[in-house]
């Protein structure tokens, strides 16, 4: 399909956003959250990633100003649920801040079970952004059973690199675990690719033309000029293009972030620019592996072309 960047941008910049309010909904639930500014920080740094992530969506509607009555279809829509969620996130993240930025408020009693309802609600929110495109029966691709668990894994990643490029620096065992992570996903897209290089579409041209079965061949294109289903589902990518950009993807979210946190473990003094690098090439490689998703997946529709 062809990659609009409205929705790489999207759904790589709110996978970061929702991953870093994950992280710091965690820690406040687990009591290691920092104090209370940098906490405020974090979590304005998280939800200003995901508006900025939601808005540019709405870029590739046909009609962005009426892109609220998505929210009106959540018993059956994947899309609306996304959109209850993200909003529904909003609430613990704006009383965190109320409450820990009180003195001698009640926040040590009720923010532990807001960080646990603001954990929860960010990764409800990139479950549903995942099932958006898992849900699709006509794109073999997205209906892997690793697209969920993957969108899952980028924003842990991204969320955690982006927390410690603030802190400048962490603890050694949270950089081991953005390279661990970027480990995991490296083996997850590995299975991902290989499987669906060898999947084929659901239909071939027989079954297009209701001779399924039989082998047809196509004598003319079904119009003359491009359309809508030729621009956004006949996108095709080259097999030696797609084979570079996975090698640089991997790179990017696996290979530095291992490369990073070894320097820092051998350097401390290396760790705060080793912290931002890691951040970068995280979000780099989440942004090269997202326009792969795109790009990859292909429509049954195309079975008639």
């Amino acid at each position: 399909m062809n990659p609009a960047l409205s929705v790489i941008f999207f759904t790589t910049l709110s996978g970061a956003g929702y991953g870093l309010l994950a992280w710091a909904g965690t820690a406040l639930m687990l009591g290691r959250a920092p104090a209370g500014v940098a906490l405020a920080v974090a979590i304005v740094s998280g939800l200003a990633l995901a508006s900025i992530g939601l808005l540019s969506s709405t870029f590739h509607l046909g009609k962005p100003l009426r892109a609220w009555r998505a929210f009106s279809q959540w018993r059956s829509s994947w899309l609306s649920r996304e959109g209850v969620a993200a909003v529904l996130t909003y609430l613990p993240a704006f009383a965190i801040i109320a409450l820990t930025s009180w003195p001698g408020g009640p926040a040590e009693r009720t923010t532990p079970w807001l960080g646990l309802a603001l954990a929860a609600l960010a990764a409800l929110t990139v479950v549903c952004t995942a099932m958006i495109y898992a849900s699709l029966k006509p794109i073999p691709a997205w209906r892997h059973p690793l697209v969920v668990p993957v969108y899952l894994l980028f924003a842990a990643q991204s969320g955690l690199a982006l927390a410690l490029a603030m802190r400048g620096g962490a603890p050694t065992a949270l950089a081991v675990a953005v390279a661990g992570l970027g480990l995991l996903l490296a083996a997850a897209k590995w299975r991902y690719w290989r499987d669906i290089d060898r999947g084929a579409l659901p239909a071939d041209p027989g079954n297009a033309v209701g001779l399924p079965g039989r082998t047809v061949g196509v004598f003319e294109r079904p119009h003359t000029e491009a359309n809508y289903i030729t621009r956004e589902m006949g996108f095709a990518l080259a097999r030696r293009h797609a084979a570079r950009l996975r090698r640089i993807a991997l790179l990017l979210f696996a290979g530095l972030p291992l490369l990073l946190a070894a320097t820092a473990l051998a350097w401390p003094a290396a760790q705060a620019p080793a912290a931002a690098m890691a951040a970068l090439a995280v979000l780099s490689g989440a942004f090269v592996e997202r326009w792969l998703f795109f790009a990859e997946a292909r429509h049954a529709v195309m079975a008639y072309y």
